[in-house]
């Protein structure tokens, strides 16, 4: 596909779904150099919260997917991408640092923008989207289980003495 045709592509796509892509992954830029980071970077290092957060908006742009014609199979490397951003900025420090580099919202936008047909999405389009989604929110359901499991087994063992 030449430059023209990415181009008319990306008029067509809503400026709203651009502009939450940048603010999420793209909104500063670090003094010196053309390296940005976005609000996803900046609330991820709020412990479990804010990768639970800007997990939502992601859920925003996997949804624009569908409504531009986007393949299913694109559809599930979009929600790849949101899951092991989700997933890995969960682990303490290596997260955070994985929050800074890993854009997956710019991605997830570049896959709309070289993947739409420009076709509505069918209603199999959207049950396997919302399927997916599903999926993505037991992965965060389990993970915030998991981390007051481990908060109270720690608590418990402090407030009987056991460590």
């Amino acid at each position: 596909m030449n430059d023209h045709e990415l181009e008319r592509r990306r008029v067509k796509i809503d400026e709203g779904l651009e502009n939450l892509s940048m603010y999420l992954d793209g909104l500063f830029r670090v003094p010196g150099t053309t390296w940005r980071f976005g609000l996803d970077a900046v609330i991820g290092l709020i412990p479990n919260v804010g990768d639970t957060l800007t997990m939502f908006p992601s859920f925003y742009i996997l949804l624009a997917g569908v409504r531009y014609g986007v393949p299913k199979i694109t559809l599930l490397r979009m929600a790849f991408n949101i899951g092991l951003d989700y997933v890995v900025g969960m682990v303490p420090f290596v997260g955070d640092a994985f929050d800074f580099v890993w854009k997956s919202n710019k991605q997830n936008m570049e896959l709309i923008w070289t993947r739409a047909t420009g076709e509505k999405g069918t209603g199999s389009d959207y049950a396997f989207v919302f399927l997916i989604m599903g999926l993505l929110v037991a992965l965060l359901i389990g993970s915030i289980l998991v981390s007051v499991y481990v908060i109270y087994g720690i608590l418990w063992e402090l407030f009987t003495g056991n460590i």
